[in-house]
């Protein structure tokens, strides 16, 4: 029976930083393209793709690019063309969240639904699998007992899931927000992250239940301690989040988790790589090094209390000491640990009195002997909010560690067994990786006795095997000669370099792009007959493909401006209440206060912005309802734009 192939899947902001992911120990990558990606500053240009793609390929490892943008109908084209030269680049699979993609002539690549399509049941992705999707992310916010549900629904697809970085607060494809309050659409790679704000929470009497917290901003996703599992639920590709990340965060926890499969594939002679060699780090990985706003697992193992980030959205950083003394421009600081090293170019942060985070850069850090350092900050002391004595000091940048992480922190290489053997004209070297590829080359050349046996052995034996510089290393060298012979150094040299090429060679032509899966002929019934503004259907093709599938009403995407009232502007399974206390279910069994607490409205206050959230406590949901700017509409009046509308019959 094969062993079942588990993906380490990596985000890349551009293509070297892709290449150092593959480096250290991504099976894949996954990188914008120059238009159509959610994240709009993350794009690249296809030439720029193709050489990530081909770096990635003589691992055996994929390249996805992002094309999960809603499209208007005068984008379809321009996609279209797009998918193409992508494909022509050997692109492995796009990421794709706009239905509408599927009713055009795509090349025959492989296509992986985006976070964005919202998949949160069986029959949603049961769905997807059956409309063609080979691959696709669920939801965040599933449990393990709910990705099994799905898992025993979807035979043919490969199921994914986000194990680190951000958090979306909302049901991704399912946060308005952004756009109501700013015209820029999370579904279209531009959100502005009104979820990271502070608010006032005010309850049905307008008392302040909260004052200026960021209660809408969660934790970072960390599954370090999930990972098998996740396995046994299921999932096979598992997604780092990250596409704005800068180089050494992705290098840093890439390999935290690459090394945390690697340990966990030791003792499951079931699961495999998905991609060839073996990754070695020259430091240790921390993934609390990188920017982070401390771990959650979310709802993996069931709802918890503590995912909210909600004092602030920022990086505090790592706890290092405490304020000794302030000058006149500069402070000392006593760090906790006697071997702490401060650097030139480090950032700190702390605490106000307000309970607001504070920090500066360090623009020369002086040490003062045993744990005693003195900061000079790159701006003046008088600026720094209550900076004082007996602050606690966190280090949210340390240089020292962003300058390892910038010199060569990874080699990844491919086992292989070598055999040199006697021709009757010459001699050959065999080189067989562990896939089973084999480069094979031979030369003509006399057999000359070498002069001391045991020397000649040993120098062959190690000249054959020296195979730095290119993707493998020798596992096994076995020298299958008479007699030692005497090979001169260049010979031998030559005859290693063709091996190598030829193995290279025969794994090139191995490869094997993904295949795209089929649909279901007739097609497939959509799981319901009527969607509203949250199934994001911006053009024409879109609302055929779902009109194909069953669909009888189809509303336009928020982004048409058909929704002009208060509407659910966010779903989120993030609950206010629950988080400050005020759930009704947490109420029940204690004593004067059960039946006492209900799960009535909070309003968001932040400047004149007024949002209300709204509890549906049967699915533990939170809904968040506003409407949109006038601002925001005269705006898109002023730029003539071709979009799905709902049809008229539609609405009857």
């Amino acid at each position: 029976m094969p062993r079942a192939e588990i993906e380490l899947l990596a985000p890349a902001r551009d293509a070297d930083i892709g290449i150092e992911a593959i480096h250290h120990g991504a099976d894949a990558v996954y990188i914008g393209g120059p238009s159509f990606g959610a994240r709009e500053k993350a794009g690249n240009s296809v030439a720029d793709i193709a050489r990530l793609v081909k770096h990635a390929h003589r691992y055996h490892a994929h390249v996805f690019v992002t094309h999960n943008t809603i499209l208007r109908d005068d984008e379809l084209e321009d996609a279209r063309r797009l998918a193409w030269h992508l494909y022509d680049a050997g692109v492995d699979a796009l990421i794709v969240q706009d239905m509408g993609l599927l009713e055009l002539d795509l090349p025959p690549i492989q296509l992986h639904a985006s976070t964005q399509t919202d998949i949160r049941t069986p029959a949603k992705a049961r769905f997807l699998q059956d409309v063609g999707f080979s691959q696709m992310v669920l939801a965040r916010e599933l449990t393990l007992q709910q990705i099994r549900a799905i898992a025993d629904q979807v035979q043919h697809a490969t199921l994914e899931f986000f194990i680190h970085g951000a958090l979306c607060v909302a049901y991704s494809g399912n946060c308005h927000i952004s756009h109501a309050h700013t015209g820029r659409s999370a579904n279209r790679g531009s959100c502005s992250q009104e979820c990271r704000l502070p608010y006032t929470v005010e309850d049905a009497q307008g008392r302040i239940v909260a004052h200026d917290k960021h209660v809408l901003s969660l934790k970072d996703n960390d599954q370090s301690a999930n990972l098998a599992a996740l396995v046994d639920a299921g999932i096979r590709s598992f997604k780092i989040e990250g596409r704005y990340k800068d180089m050494a965060t992705v290098k840093n926890v890439t390999a935290h988790y690459r090394q945390l499969f690697d340990a966990l594939l030791e003792g499951r002679p079931g699961l495999k790589p998905s991609s060839s060699g073996r990754t070695r780090h020259f430091f240790v990985p921390d993934p609390e090094q990188g920017f982070n706003r401390g771990g959650t697992d979310y709802f993996v193992n069931g709802r918890r209390d503590d995912i909210g980030a909600f004092d602030t959205p920022k990086h505090a950083g790592l706890p290092v000491g405490h304020v000794t003394r302030v000058g006149a421009d500069h402070f000392d600081i006593q760090c906790d640990a006697a071997d702490t090293v401060m650097h030139n170019g480090d950032a700190v942060t702390w605490w106000d009195r307000q309970g607001e985070l504070q920090g500066v850069p360090i623009n020369v850090a002086q040490p003062l002997g045993g744990a005693g350092w003195r900061l000079h900050p790159n701006a003046p002391i008088l600026d720094l909010k209550d900076l004082r004595r007996d602050a606690g000091i966190s280090r949210n940048r340390d240089r020292g560690w962003e300058r390892a992480l910038e010199k060569k922190s990874a080699e990844r290489l491919i086992g292989v067994a070598v055999r040199f053997e006697q021709t009757p004209d010459g001699f050959a070297l065999t080189l067989t990786d562990a896939d089973g590829h084999v480069g094979r080359a031979a030369i003509r050349h006399a057999h000359e006795p070498a002069q001391i046996a045991a020397r000649a052995e040993a120098a062959l034996r190690d000249g054959v095997a020296r195979l730095g510089g290119t993707l493998f290393e020798a596992r096994a060298v076995e020298i299958a000669t008479r007699q030692p012979w005497f090979l001169p150094a260049s010979v031998l040299n030559g005859l290693r370099r063709d091996a190598v090429a030829a193995l290279e060679a025969a794994r090139e032509r191995a490869f094997e792009r993904l295949p795209r899966h089929a649909p279901v002929a007739p097609p497939v019934p959509y799981p319901e007959d009527t969607l509203s503004y949250l199934a994001n259907v911006y053009n024409r093709k879109a609302a055929d493909f779902y009109a194909r599938h069953g669909v009888k009403v189809i509303a336009a995407a928020y982004e048409s401006h058909e929704e002009l009232g208060e509407v659910s502007l966010m779903i989120t399974r993030h609950c206010v209440r629950y988080s400050l206390s005020l759930c009704p279910k947490q109420a029940k069994g204690v004593i004067g206060v059960q039946g006492t607490v209900r799960a009535e409205p909070l309003t968001l206050v932040n400047g004149h912005e007024r949002l209300t959230l709204r509890f549906d406590c049967k699915p533990c949901e939170m809904h968040v309802v506003g409407k949109i700017r006038k601002g925001v509409l005269k705006q898109a009046a002023a730029v003539p734009m071709a979009f799905y509308r709902t049809r008229p019959t539609a609405r009857a």
